[in-house]
């Protein structure tokens, strides 16, 4: 059985209080939370291996090096990437996204066509643009609709034998619309496109299967899964990897180096220039290992229950509107209450002691689209709970009660 208090104990921050009142924390979409089991293992690293990785014949950096590659292998099974080589740590899903937009700057040329979606975060749009700058390559956008679901029949007409590249989010961090991806990959690759798969906001909630997916590009975040910040993955397929040149130049990156000539060392360490965040990337398999305990289908089907129940209760608040109604959705609900806005109601709500995001949540297209400035966004992880929405339903009726 599911047991939501005691998994709560697991983390130490929400037993505080913000305002003097309960924290009541609503902005997993932005970062999630991290438990002991996991605080300990950041402890442990700088207790007992801090040292730098691949380099040293001394025993901590050997230690050190065998829990950063074994934290490689434990990604590469979770995600089911066919080798470790796949798997690039980086310092998130914008810089893995950066990373794979450099490589094919010397790849595309002037004419050729790439595809990103209209529900996408800044850090999926803006690579792609200054792309296009240097290449002179067509950026085309996959249209929305007013559910918050990308229109699949716009995206099968802009496909041609010009589109090289698509980029997707698998979930959207604003509305919380789940992509047909499935799909979007399929028509890309018959139109001889690489994809690439944002998913950021995806890993927190379901376990994807990258084989199973055949995506050319996957991309996340480890502090989205209970993780530290500052630490991600960039998945490639080995084709890709060796096709795309170094996205930077540093020690671990090359073969060997002379003057006249530098040769680069193989994946994955062709991608990972410089000292990593060697505890973060350790961490990361920790944070990993702590989801899987629990359970991606059991995570899904209680987060599920927390957004009917959470939507119900607000769309019963009079003059509240919620954005991103698409029929397959995560755990995010995008609100405005008539006439109020969504800044005035966050600040009140923080002073009740509940964290949500407001604004346009790095994704200004989807706002422009509704004509809204942004919304209040309250983002649902397996550790929140019904009685913590009823909460934020009454700090929301206090709130128009004041600002009306």
């Amino acid at each position: 059985m599911f047991d939501v208090e005691k998994i709560r104990k697991d983390f130490p921050i929400l037993s505080r209080k913000v305002n003097g009142k309960p924290l009541v924390y609503f902005d997993n979409a932005a970062t999630s939370q991290t438990p002991q089991q996991v605080i300990d293992v950041i402890v442990d690293y700088y207790h007992n291996y801090n040292a730098n990785i691949h380099r040293g014949v001394h025993t901590l950096s050997q230690e050190a090096t065998d829990l950063y590659e074994q934290s490689r292998q434990k990604i590469q099974k979770h995600f089911n990437a066919k080798f470790s080589h796949e798997i690039i740590f980086t310092s998130g899903t914008t810089h893995g996204i950066n990373l794979v937009a450099n490589g094919f700057s010397s790849i595309l040329k002037k004419g050729d066509d790439i595809i990103v979606s209209a529900l996408e975060h800044h850090s999926n749009i803006v690579p792609w643009q200054m792309l296009c700058e240097r290449t002179g390559a067509n950026l085309k956008v996959i249209p929305m609709n007013d559910e918050g679901e990308l229109v699949m029949s716009a995206y099968d007409r802009l496909l041609s034998k010009n589109t090289k590249l698509v980029f997707v989010n698998h979930i959207s961090n604003a509305l919380g619309t789940i992509n047909p991806i499935e799909y979007i990959i399929e028509k890309a690759h018959d139109s001889g496109a690489a994809i690439l798969i944002d998913g950021a906001q995806a890993c927190p909630h379901i376990k994807p299967d990258l084989q199973g997916l055949d995506v050319d590009f996957y991309v996340a975040s480890a502090h989205k899964m209970c993780g530290p910040t500052g630490v991600g993955m960039l998945y490639g397929k080995e084709a890709w990897l060796k096709k795309l040149p170094p996205y930077q130049g540093g020690g671990e990156m090359i073969a060997e180096v002379t003057f006249e000539k530098t040769t680069y060392a193989d994946l994955p360490h062709k991608f990972e220039a410089g000292t990593p965040n060697i505890a973060g990337g350790i961490v990361f398999g920790a944070a990993i290992d702590y989801m899987n305990s629990i359970g991606f289908d059991t995570i899904a089907k209680y987060e599920n229950e927390l957004l009917q129940y959470a939507s119900q209760k607000l769309l019963a608040i009079e003059g509240l509107k919620i954005y991103g109604t698409a029929k397959n959705k995560t755990s995010v609900i995008s609100f405005n209450l008539e006439g109020i806005h969504p800044y005035d109601v966050g600040s009140i709500l923080d002073k009740l002691g509940i964290a949500v995001r407001t604004g346009h949540h790095c994704a200004q297209p989807i706002m422009d689209y509704y004509k809204i400035p942004g919304t209040i966004r309250a983002s649902f992880a397996f550790y929140n709970t019904k009685a913590e929405i009823d909460t934020l339903v009454e700090g929301v009726k206090k709130a128009k009660m004041m600002l009306s």
